[in-house]
């Protein structure tokens, strides 16, 4: 508009003949340039002619009070006009400030290093670490958000901090402070933080509990054991115990073992064996046999405490032990009756009070094991000389001196006896000149007259 009236004056002027009296000048406005033909004298008479309005803020130059000359330029301005939000209030100031720092400067505004800047939604304020200085173009909108201070008593260690997070939580969590489950902070983390607020947190320490085959990793406050149980409301039952104890205090990342232990009584059955037993039967016929009584195992029965821990078996303790059932001896009657008979033998008859089955084998003095220059060679072992018809046998089976009679060998005296004949065993003996190699299982008859019936051995082994 003023540029009109710019034109409208000019012409006006040029119509009533001022043309002589004229200074030619540039006015530079709004992103545009005139020049002009004035009569005025000064640049504000020169901007009231055309009508060019200055508002606060707005920069002339030169300055509206200098005086016009012939071919000078005259160049306005325009301040900028920002809005800016501080402290709950909303200003909008105009200015020829080029940066950030000199607008606030301009409005008194002194910032923190932990205060926010916000320019048009883009943080350029220390707290973002940017420069205010540097001559960026002027926004439109400022943001200052004045930054509170904290003083945080983190387990004893005070310190302070400014934050310009709306929460105590969210301060903590901006400033690089962990809390953990289990700390203890006061007041709570949804509390808005104001200015000069102090906070405490109290820590709590790592522990681990193992129990029932799993682990648990949690933080407490607690100072023994049993504190910590209680918290995690794990409960001893019975016998079941702690390692370490209950009262033992808490050391940070210490790891605490519930030991479950259970008891129960269990009963064990081992059997007894029986035993066997020899019983005389004057009415059985010697070296027959028969059972008397059958023989039966009996039970013998304990009570053990067994203890288990965590599922594994640690002792064992006998409570108690008893017979519940005896055993039953296995009774073998055998024959004491002597019968005597008699035996047709191609020499003559004879009479016998007992037959056994024995392995016959031959020798003679010469075979007996003994040099010729030994002083007992050919001497047998109650003393008399070796010839045919003595025979050795074993004294536990037949007695010395009983005669006996071997079909093919004759009748014989045992007078003799040997290292190897042992149990049913005979060496027949003879003269060198008349020796007969045996080796088999023969009939042997014991003749009479029997021995005293308490020096027969009844009971004869294989």
């Amino acid at each position: 508009m003023w540029i009109s009236l710019a034109l409208t004056a000019a012409a006006v002027l040029l119509g009533v003949g001022y043309v002589y009296s004229q200074q030619r000048v540039t006015l530079s406005a709004d992103g545009r340039s005139v020049a002009l033909n004035t009569h005025q004298t000064s640049v504000a008479g020169l901007l009231s002619d055309v009508g060019l309005e200055l508002m606060q803020g707005d920069q002339v130059v030169p300055r509206p009070d200098a005086s016009l000359h012939d071919g000078m330029e005259i160049t306005v301005v325009r301040a900028r006009v920002v809005t800016v939000n501080i402290d709950g209030r909303l200003l909008t100031h105009r200015t020829q400030a080029s940066s950030v720092a000199e607008l606030l400067d301009e409005l008194s505004i002194s910032l923190s290093p932990a205060d926010s800047v916000v320019a048009d939604g883009v943080q350029v304020g220390p707290a973002a670490g940017g420069d205010l200085s540097d001559p960026l173009s002027l926004p439109q909108r400022i943001t200052v958000r004045r930054s509170v201070p904290l003083i945080v008593d983190d387990h004893g260690v005070r310190l302070t901090l400014n934050t310009l997070e709306p929460t105590v939580g969210r301060a903590l969590q901006e400033a690089g402070i962990t809390l953990y489950l289990g700390d203890d902070l006061q007041p709570p983390q949804h509390t808005r933080v104001t200015p000069g607020m102090e906070v405490t947190i109290l820590r709590s320490v790592p522990v681990s509990v193992h129990v029932d085959g799993e682990t648990i990793h949690t933080r407490t406050h607690r100072t023994t054991v049993g504190e910590l149980l209680g918290e995690l409301g794990l409960a001893l039952i019975g016998q079941d115990y702690t390692l370490p104890s209950l009262e033992e205090l808490l050391e940070p990342g210490e790891t605490v073992r519930v030991v479950r232990v259970l008891e129960e009584i269990v009963t064990e059955h081992e059997p007894i064996p029986y035993e066997s037993a020899w019983q005389p039967d004057p009415n059985l016929e010697i070296d027959l046999r028969r059972v008397a009584q059958q023989g039966g195992p009996g039970l013998l029965q304990r009570r053990i405490r067994v203890r288990y821990e965590d599922g594994q078996e640690v002792s064992r303790v006998l409570e108690d032990e008893w017979v519940a059932q005896a055993p039953t001896s296995h009774i073998i009657a055998y024959g004491t009756k002597i019968v005597i008979r008699q035996l047709e033998t191609p020499d003559e008859t004879l009479e016998y009070w007992r037959k056994l089955r024995v392995l016959a084998t031959s020798y003679t003095a010469a075979t007996s094991g003994k040099d010729p220059s030994h002083p007992a060679y050919g001497i047998t072992a109650i003393g008399w000389p070796m010839r045919t018809g003595i025979v050795a046998i074993d004294p536990r089976v037949i007695n010395l001196l009983q005669q006996v009679y071997v079909p093919g060998y004759g009748v014989g005296v045992a007078a003799d006896t040997g290292g190897a004949i042992k149990g049913k065993r005979i060496d027949l003996g003879y003269e060198e000149e008349e020796l007969v190699l045996w080796y088999d299982w023969v009939d042997v008859y014991l003749l009479t007259p029997h021995p005293d019936p308490t020096k027969i051995r009844y009971i004869i082994g294989d």
